[in-house]
């Protein structure tokens, strides 16, 4: 999988909830030109959080397309997302698209790539962005020594990863399924 910069997107599954938190950051080079951009977004009638790494127009045509394929498959994330994987593997234009989401609901936290990859974590953690590994060893440790709640995690995860990333400020977005 290519390495997506410029970002940090965290989901968490812990103690019945699900939660995807996104920093605000948006650089250009090493130049940062905006604090507060929204990178996770609710799709499907508020049913399914994403959230995305990489280009913002290229993120755009993604939420796009699986809306599209949630629509067509009734909300069914799973599907959905194979489907959108297959069609990002296959069509001329969706191959050059420069970015990584994450989309989660009730059932399904899953991780997807330009590179037909449909990941669905083992430990309920799924991290993308250049901050995403320090996120998501930030949340993995809180939740194996903590009694926080997961948006608690994801909130002291993401304020890790922005004080070590610098690509990813404090700025934050939280949304919970």
């Amino acid at each position: 999988m290519k390495l997506i910069r410029s970002t940090t997107i965290l989901a968490i599954r812990h103690k019945g909830e699900v939660v995807i938190a996104g920093d605000g950051q948006v650089s250009l080079g090493q130049t940062v030109i905006k604090h507060n951009a929204r990178k996770v977004r609710r799709l499907y009638h508020d049913k399914v959080i994403t959230g995305f790494a990489g280009s913002t127009a290229d993120a755009f045509t993604l939420y796009d397309r699986l809306e599209e394929k949630l629509e067509q498959f009734n909300g069914n994330l799973m599907r959905s997302s194979v489907e959108l994987a297959k069609d990002w593997r296959t069509d001329k234009m969706l191959r050059r698209l420069e970015a990584m989401m994450i989309a989660v609901d009730k059932k399904s936290s899953l991780l997807l790539s330009g590179s037909g990859d449909v990941i669905e974590s083992d430990n309920g953690i799924l991290a993308i962005g250049s901050g995403g590994s320090f996120a998501q060893a930030a949340a993995t440790a809180l939740i194996a020594h903590s009694d926080l709640d997961a948006e608690s995690i994801a909130r002291e995860a993401m304020t890790i990863a922005g004080s070590i990333c610098v690509y990813t400020n404090h700025s934050l977005i939280v949304e919970k399924v």
